[in-house]
């Protein structure tokens, strides 16, 4: 019987646990940190064997093939010893993707991948396929192909997940947009993080299509200096496109194989810049699997949007309240700030992943009367945008950051909480960070 390990006992490693141990592995799993009490009772139920606060090195360099968390970098010491150790080290989608005969589409990018993903399912879904929703989203990917058998599955990819990938190939890929992010995982060189987002083109042959933003350079910059075997699909703001999507005045014309259709900006549920190309990438995905132009159209106007993402919380005594907890790098909340009407109030802060906000600037001076720190260490928050805004104040929670920013407020401000930084320091992810927002503004 052949050994799986899997390393990291969340979401995704233990969707691989129960996947190995139906496909015949002898599955061992083992956490450094503790595993979620939710997660011990799957691996219980299943009788899978595992560990946690500690890798047993010995019950882990025996594997035959290794399914690594995402969330573990390549560079700790027992990754390095499989390594060396000739064994083979993969991701939970890589692993899944063997599994399953269903045509996979794969959505990548620095940001609105968890838009365009629901987006692009709700699409498909509407239009009545047998299709699942995976990756960052919902249940792992590995533990759908167990339990589901799904004819189509939308998978949000992390540049972390598709660093571990061998042979996954998406029939669809989808490629939002790079720019700079989770620079200390790849030794502060962006080369090596656009490489790593380009991965999901890797397989692809020239029966599949990429998608992309062609309004951006890196993207192009790549696209024009590597060999893409996959058929191009642009999508622009900014110019006339050919098999592909792009804006003219206010509507946005998507144009496949000598078929068109259009749709005005103002039908789609979904507002801003940023928020138009998520919906020409979802578009173009669902044309390229021949939904009609029609469900299309009807599905982007009644489509809710992702939850932490420029989400309207209420409206307190005229001051509206916004979750943009999903921000998590600064050309997030760059589009979070561009989308501001009325003057602003903005919570932002965490854990700085090398950001760089200079290009915030100019927004902050237009948008911005006054900023709520929302973080362990403001230091480089501070030195930057303290002569900008009148008022800078900082918080160690949720429920202090709003309180003092609507202290800060007047009827027809807007409290908005974009973070532009990772949660880890004061919470657990940004979706408890969202949450906590949340109920802090319901309890005002």
């Amino acid at each position: 019987m052949r050994r799986l390990v899997i390393l990291g006992g969340g979401e995704s490693g233990v969707g691989a646990a129960v996947l190995g141990k139906q496909k015949g592995y002898e599955v061992f799993v083992s956490d450094a940190g503790s595993i979620a009490s939710k997660y011990k009772k799957v691996l219980l139920h299943h009788e899978i064997n595992f560990e946690e606060h500690q890798h047993s090195v010995p019950n882990i360099l025996n594997a035959d093939l290794v399914v690594k968390s995402p969330g573990i970098p390549d560079n700790v010491s027992i990754v390095k010893e499989l390594i060396a150790n000739k064994v083979s080290v993969i991701s939970e989608i890589e692993f899944a993707f063997q599994y399953t005969e269903a045509t996979v589409i794969g959505v990548t990018g620095t940001n609105g991948k968890t838009t365009t993903s629901l987006l692009t399912h709700h699409l498909l879904k509407a239009a009545n396929f047998n299709v699942g929703i995976a990756g960052n989203i919902g249940k792992s990917f590995a533990q759908q192909v167990t339990e589901q058998s799904f004819d189509k599955y939308v998978i949000e990819l992390s540049s972390f997940q598709l660093d571990g990938i061998i042979k996954f190939r998406p029939h669809i890929a989808i490629i939002t947009n790079i720019s700079p992010d989770h620079l200390d995982r790849y030794e502060y060189d962006f080369n090596n993080y656009v490489t790593s987002k380009f991965r999901i083109t890797k397989n692809q042959t020239k029966d599949d299509f990429l998608i992309y933003d062609a309004d951006d350079s890196t993207i192009n910059k790549w696209i024009n200096n590597h060999k893409i075997n996959a058929q191009l699909v642009p999508f622009s703001i900014q110019k006339e496109v050919n098999d592909g999507a792009f804006l003219k005045e206010d509507t946005i014309v998507i144009k496949l194989n000598k078929e068109e259709f259009s749709m005005s900006i103002s039908n789609l549920k979904l507002q801003g810049k940023h928020n138009v190309k998520n919906t020409m990438a979802s578009a173009l995905a669902s044309q390229l699997l021949n939904v009609r132009s029609q469900s299309i159209k009807d599905s982007l106007a009644n489509f809710e949007g992702a939850e932490h993402r420029l989400e309207n919380v209420q409206k307190v005594n005229g001051v509206q309240f916004i979750n943009d907890s999903k921000a998590t790098n600064v050309n997030a909340t760059f589009y979070a700030l561009e989308c501001m009407e009325q003057s602003t109030v903005w919570i932002v802060g965490g854990v700085d992943k090398g950001n760089d906000y200079e290009d915030l600037l100019p927004l902050v001076r237009e948008k911005v009367k006054a900023i709520v720190c929302l973080g362990e260490d403001n230091e480089k928050l501070k030195s930057i945008f303290y002569n900008i805004v009148d008022m800078m104040i900082e918080t160690a929670g949720a429920e202090e950051a709003v309180k003092v920013a609507y202290k800060l407020s007047q009827p027809g401000d807007t409290v908005l909480l974009s973070p532009a930084c990772a949660s880890f320091d004061l919470f657990e992810n940004y979706e408890d960070r969202g949450r906590q927002f949340k109920n802090a503004v319901r309890s005002l």
